[in-house]
């Protein structure tokens, strides 16, 4: 059973073997014995673990735990982009479907962007689907970004104007965000990196009070592990997520369902740029 960040605490800290951001979640496909996943996050999470795993069952418990980013781009966009700006290389975010890796040069997740785009030997990267966490990538390397506009349902509502109300009411508070937040809210924060980062950094600075800025059931399970840390809590849901339930999941394991099914032309193409991501160990 792996489990993203953004799971609940009795999923999280209770039901899952394997735990972590969409680098870590990949990796891990790529280890695990068992003959049967069962990916407690959205459906591109289930889609790359059954790209990694072509032989072993994959299942979600909630088929319609989609994402708004994986929804905003089709490879039909990816080819017309490549007919846009021929020989430029292409870079999926892992929140997109089979049909864009199967697309793409290869993939990254917020975890390694920026050492993604800076492996390539292109002085313009095309990079796909998250306009934010495209503005941040081109923020921290000289090279030219070509953005797709697609955006997190949850990153994007926030604002820095939120972000400076919890400063006006204790300067002391620290504040750390993810990528996928708009420019604002980025320019606010004390840390800004994905969900692994965040915990980490939040283990490693132990902060008196900390206002996580991303989904925030993250903060439930971070406060578990560390329950001396206050969190001040904007809570953005993400509805995809919260799909996945325990009853779900005891009834995929019990009736082996929801499976996840790619056509096997489809998925060795896509498997070529996630399997250049995790190979590159960055």
């Amino acid at each position: 059973i792996l489990a993203h960040n953004y799971q609940t605490p009795e999923i999280y800290n209770c039901v899952a073997d394997f735990v972590g951001d969409s680098l870590q979640l990949a990796r891990e496909a790529t280890k695990v014995e068992a003959q049967v996943i069962i990916q407690c996050g959205v459906h591109f999470m289930a889609e790359t673990s059954k790209i990694l795993n072509p032989n072993k069952t994959v299942l979600i418990p909630d088929m319609r735990a989609g994402c708004s980013l994986a929804s905003s781009i089709t490879g039909a966009d990816v080819r017309l982009l490549r007919e846009k700006f021929p020989g430029v290389p292409v870079v999926a975010y892992v929140n997109t479907s089979a049909d864009v890796k199967a697309e793409v040069d290869i993939c990254c997740t917020s975890s390694n962007a920026v050492k993604i785009v800076e492996s390539l030997d292109s002085d313009t990267v095309i990079f796909l689907p998250d306009q934010y966490l495209a503005n941040y990538v081109a923020s921290q390397t000289k090279k030219k970004i070509i953005a797709w506009k697609g955006a997190c349902e949850v990153h994007e509502r926030f604002t820095g104007e939120e972000l400076r109300r919890y400063r006006e009411n204790d300067p002391s508070v620290q504040i750390i965000a993810h990528p996928e937040c708009p420019p604002d809210v980025i320019a606010e924060a004390d840390f800004t990196g994905s969900t692994a980062h965040m915990i980490d950094w939040v283990r490693q600075k132990h902060p008196k009070r900390v206002v996580m800025v991303t989904e925030c059931s993250m903060a439930d399970n971070v406060q578990a592990e560390l329950p001396d840390v206050e969190f001040v809590k904007p809570c953005n849901l993400c509805p995809h997520m919260k799909r996945i339930t325990l009853p779900k999941i005891l009834d995929s394991l019990v009736y082996m369902r929801e499976e996840i099914v790619i056509d096997p032309a489809i998925a060795e193409r896509a498997r070529r740029s996630v399997e250049r991501m995790v190979n590159l160990k960055i």
